[in-house]
């Protein structure tokens, strides 16, 4: 049988890793765009784990395909978490990725290099149309820059810096990024989660 994976989301740097992270999977990976779906699935829980849940249900009751959605969020521990759950709304609504930096380096500023840790969290579900739901997760220490470096990845990526490398997140090729980061970590484990749903088809 062939089956499709439906990457619920609109966001097409994330679609890219995701590609890249989940090349050896036996599936057709599809987009949200490529099979019809604009509708955008506000993020209205409480938690990382609920926002991924209820994005790829959604999607995988209104496409019929088996749905894959992630939250992720940067946690900075001066900031007891923050920005978290809200990562992609911290700055307002209709902020860029360069205003959400701007505004939580000013929070930042005072703060010195050894009190600037934090750590990337992403949440991935994975849905069936009939309602089956898995999860697997993974996250990514680092320390918060006083200012971007770099050109690659997206969000928050310029001001993540990973000590052991010496680089922000945006400043890794992609094959690189996606070794060490969140998304990836938990990519790595979405061929157990499609074992677990019974679409055990990796290569």
């Amino acid at each position: 049988m062939h089956y499709k994976l439906l990457l619920a989301t609109n966001n097409e740097a994330k679609v890219r890793e995701y590609r890249d992270l989940l090349r050896n999977l036996s599936f057709e990976l599809v987009t949200s765009a490529e099979v019809g779906m604009t509708t955008i699935i506000d993020e209205v829980g409480e938690s990382l784990e609920e926002n991924a849940r209820l994005k790829a249900m959604a999607s995988a009751v209104k496409s019929q395909l088996l749905a894959l959605a992630d939250d992720s969020g940067l946690e900075v521990d001066v900031l007891g978490g923050e920005p978290g759950r809200l990562s992609a709304r911290y700055a307002g609504e209709k902020a860029s990725d360069r205003d959400r930096i701007s505004y939580l380096l000013a929070k930042l500023e005072a703060v010195p290099w050894e009190r600037r840790s934090a750590r990337f969290r992403c949440v991935i579900a994975i849905a069936t149309p009939e309602g089956k739901v898995e999860f697997c997760s993974g996250e990514c220490r680092g320390i918060i820059t006083f200012e971007p470096r770099g050109e690659q990845g997206f969000g928050y990526d310029p001001i993540f810096y990973l000590p052991e490398l010496g680089k922000t997140m945006a400043e890794l090729p992609l094959g690189i990024k996606n070794q060490v980061s969140h998304r990836g970590q938990a990519a790595r484990k979405v061929p157990q989660v499609l074992k677990r749903l019974g679409y055990d088809r990796t290569l």
